[in-house]
């Protein structure tokens, strides 16, 4: 009997709701660690980057108006679905590294820890963050948080699925949208990811995630002025420019080094959230 040939999976990229492929056509191959040939990626472009800043503009006002404990429910549902595909993606991050082999389980098991964790702090931040401020006159002074919009998220190398999912879980439960570009070395569990995201309750456009080469997207996460905040692993060339870019754009920036221990507890802090959120001050006349 001739032997069967597999049929190979076609990996396309995840923006407003839907799989598509890059406006270029470009596309590079992964290799697994043994070397086999597993697919060929998108390369995104720029075009495809405003196209995802796009649907997740388009999908913000909706997101930010559900209720903080709706946005956790969700969130929570995440977790739910990445739990019971827990095998499917410790196979994939095995795939890629034999220094995986024995940390993937962990690395899956911690990121979905980490999204009911920020799950949790859906309708709880606020309590937190925001404050009723004493004063001495009739009114009621209260401050109050807002997301920011649209944040940019570069994802680590070093753990693609623990670090995007921390990174992205801390954006969107106080209302924000994303739009992420996956480890440029290891994107395929981003892909998966993807995946996962479009049969779950997580509207379409909340979550987008692009693949392609940090150089070439890099300058225009730092200066697109509808990307109101940037979360990103970078050193040298990279956090340099999106540091510039920023700055020219008038947006927040989180640069985190390579070498982060996305396992520690201080990635499951509440300072998390608030590195993007808005405080807003409102006064209220007493009796009023």
């Amino acid at each position: 009997m001739t032997a069967r040939i597999p049929v190979i999976k076609t990996p396309k990229v995840y923006v407003g709701g839907a799989f598509i492929r890059s406006e270029s056509g470009r596309t590079s191959p992964v290799y697994d660690s043994g070397g086999q040939f597993v697919a060929n990626v998108p390369q995104c472009t720029r075009k495809d980057l405003r196209n995802a800043v796009e649907a997740a503009a388009k999908a913000g006002p909706g997101w930010s108006a559900r209720t903080p404990y709706n946005r956790g429910q969700i969130v929570y549902r995440l977790a739910e679905m990445l739990e019971a595909r827990a095998d499917e993606m410790t196979s994939v991050l095995r795939q890629f590294s034999p220094a995986w082999t024995s940390a993937a389980e962990r690395e899956v098991s911690e990121a979905v820890d980490r999204l009911v964790h920020y799950a949790g702090w859906a309708d709880k931040y606020e309590q937190i963050l925001g404050s009723a401020n004493p004063v001495a006159a009739p009114f009621f002074n209260f401050t109050l948080t807002e997301p920011v919009g649209v944040i940019g998220i570069i994802a680590s190398d070093a753990s693609p699925l623990l670090g995007l999912i921390t990174q992205a879980a801390a954006a969107i439960v106080s209302g924000n949208t994303i739009v992420a570009l996956a480890s440029e070395a290891t994107p395929y569990p981003a892909i998966t990811l993807g995946e996962m995201l479009a049969t779950s309750d997580l509207p379409g456009g909340v979550v987008n995630i692009l693949t392609g080469y940090r150089k070439e997207l890099i300058p225009t996460f730092a200066t697109h002025t509808h990307i109101r905040g940037i979360d990103a692993v970078a050193t040298g060339d990279d956090a340099t420019s999106l540091r510039r870019g920023a700055a020219d754009s008038v947006k927040r920036v989180k640069v985190r080094q390579p070498d982060i221990d996305w396992s520690a507890e201080s990635n499951e802090s509440v300072y998390e959230i608030r590195n993007f959120v808005e405080f807003k001050t409102v006064w209220h006349p007493i009796g009023a």
